[in-house]
């Protein structure tokens, strides 16, 4: 008998309320007075509403995690097309590097640039190639566009190039077709344009020339590009031009390079070094 009291003490608020919800129901759906029907529309009303929220709540916290799995999709896509895009580029200069070597008539060494100065004035570059490589101090560096500087320092397996946007760098140039010959020099104004001097006013210079290195060159065999005339000036009083010229090798993408085994004349560089005082 104690066992029994122990068990509905258990149990008893269960069952009172299970059987309160089967007679609520069962009055509910058998009732039919107007009062009840009333209650059941705001029943319905309210659970409707309830569930519609739940339902939007639901729907707003899917799109979060959809739009964070779409962001990251996106992340990891950029960064594909980005690796692509350099192996495009990398494979491209490969490419025209095997080509300007086939061609190139001079005896040449390929090279990496691995490290590259151009934020200054006396800016530098680092190839992979040195004295064990055949590379000599004031040898000329080209790419597959034009030219890029000339040897500065060499080691067993590395040199440092001093490249034409230098302070410190100027070389022998002539304007095709006109052959109109001048001085190309880095002012260190801007990082994309050259200066050209010395070309007298008379010159039908045009924007879009080209710009070669001349015959005067020492360091550079004659005819290597070196620019497109961008902007031409002249200053009041002066018979010569300032002429502006765009590089043509953009140094800040250019990876590879060539040192062309190529030294100057000593007897020539002792001439004229020689002033005769």
């Amino acid at each position: 008998m104690a066992t029994d009291n122990r068990l509905w003490s258990r149990f008893r608020d269960w069952v009172i309320l299970y059987g309160l919800l089967v007679v609520s129901i069962i009055v509910m759906v058998t009732e039919n007075d107007p009062m009840l029907r009333g209650m059941r529309l705001v029943a319905l009303n309210v659970t409707g509403r309830v569930e519609a929220r739940m339902a939007w709540t639901g729907r707003f916290m899917g799109a979060i995690r959809e739009n964070e799995a779409l962001r990251r999709d996106n992340i990891e896509l950029s960064s594909r097309l980005a690796r692509l895009r350099g192996a495009d580029l990398q494979i491209r200069q490969l490419t025209d590097a095997l080509e300007f070597r086939s061609d190139a008539p001079l005896r040449t060494v390929t090279a990496r640039i691995v490290g590259k100065h151009i934020f200054g004035q006396s800016n530098y570059l680092t190839l992979d190639v040195g004295r064990a490589n055949g590379v000599e101090v004031d040898m000329p560096v080209v790419s597959t566009h034009g030219i890029i500087g000339r040897v500065i320092l060499a080691s067993d397996h590395y040199c440092r190039v001093m490249p034409f946007m230098s302070t410190n760098f100027n070389v022998s140039a002539e304007i095709l077709p006109l052959q109109a010959v001048g001085i190309v020099s880095w002012p260190a104004r801007r990082a994309d344009r050259l200066l050209l001097e010395n070309v007298v006013k008379t010159e039908a210079v045009e924007i879009g020339q080209l710009v070669v290195t001349g015959k005067a060159s020492i360091v550079f065999p004659p005819g290597y590009a070196i620019g497109t005339i961008a902007e031409i000036n002249q200053r009041p009083g002066e018979n010569f031009l300032d002429i502006l010229v765009e590089p043509a090798t953009p140094l800040s993408t250019t990876q590879h390079a060539f040192v062309l085994l190529r030294t100057a004349d000593a007897e020539r560089i002792e001439l004229e070094a020689d002033t005769g005082e």
